[in-house]
């Protein structure tokens, strides 16, 4: 089964959230191979609290101290992130993978290579999420159209916190439709997980992820 990648407009704008939304809905296992920062605990590690039993959090191919670009965290700790060892190193689900990306589509791994060639590696296809913030247009059309240069398999959009309502003039735009928006929430916990992922099956959104 094709792996689906979470990646988005950057870096803070709820990837772990949906990632984790969308493992719920569907069941699925959830792998974040590099993390970048852990002082306050991984994100898988926060995954795992909110999923339910039947999904299994794979563990990370890289585990970097530094909170910053995966590839000067690595460089820190003279490591450097091989692509080849993360697609060895996937794990063999029984059902969907839901893969989380560190930042965005141009987050350098190493000197040579960036979140989007982890995405071409491992043969996954793509849901972006945009979080709605005064600038959040420009970031969410530039990452469409790094995605269509690359011929990447785009399911489609979830935004994430409500700031105007221009979802679907992004959803037009970049020609990817909209397969959920996520209402902003002062406490993010298993039940708001579970509640989220209800709504995106009961709309139908999962039957065509």
């Amino acid at each position: 089964m094709q792996p689906i990648f979470i990646t988005g407009i950057g870096t803070g704008i709820g990837k772990t959230v949906v990632s984790a939304i969308i493992a719920e809905a569907l069941q699925a296992d959830y792998w974040k191979p590099v993390q970048a920062g852990f002082s306050e605990g991984t994100d898988s590690e926060w995954v795992k609290s909110v999923l339910n039993e039947k999904s299994i959090v794979h563990p990370e191919v890289y585990k970097l101290k530094l909170p910053a670009s995966p590839h000067i965290a690595a460089r820190e700790e003279g490591v450097r992130i091989d692509l080849q060892k993360i697609y060895d190193l996937r794990p063999s689900a029984s059902g969907q993978l839901i893969i989380e990306g560190a930042g965005g589509l141009l987050v350098p791994l190493n000197e040579r290579e960036f979140v989007i060639d982890l995405i071409k590696k491992l043969h996954a296809k793509v849901i972006l999420v945009s979080r709605n913030y005064l600038g959040s247009i420009n970031h969410s059309l530039l990452t469409a159209q790094v995605c269509k240069a690359n011929n990447i398999q785009v399911l489609g959009w979830i935004f994430n916190d409500q700031y105007l309502d221009y979802e679907k003039e992004i959803a037009q735009w970049s020609g990817y439709p909209v397969l959920g928006s996520i209402p902003f929430i002062e406490k993010i916990d298993k039940q708001f997980i579970k509640q989220q992922a209800l709504h995106l099956d009961k709309a139908g959104i999962t039957q065509n992820i």
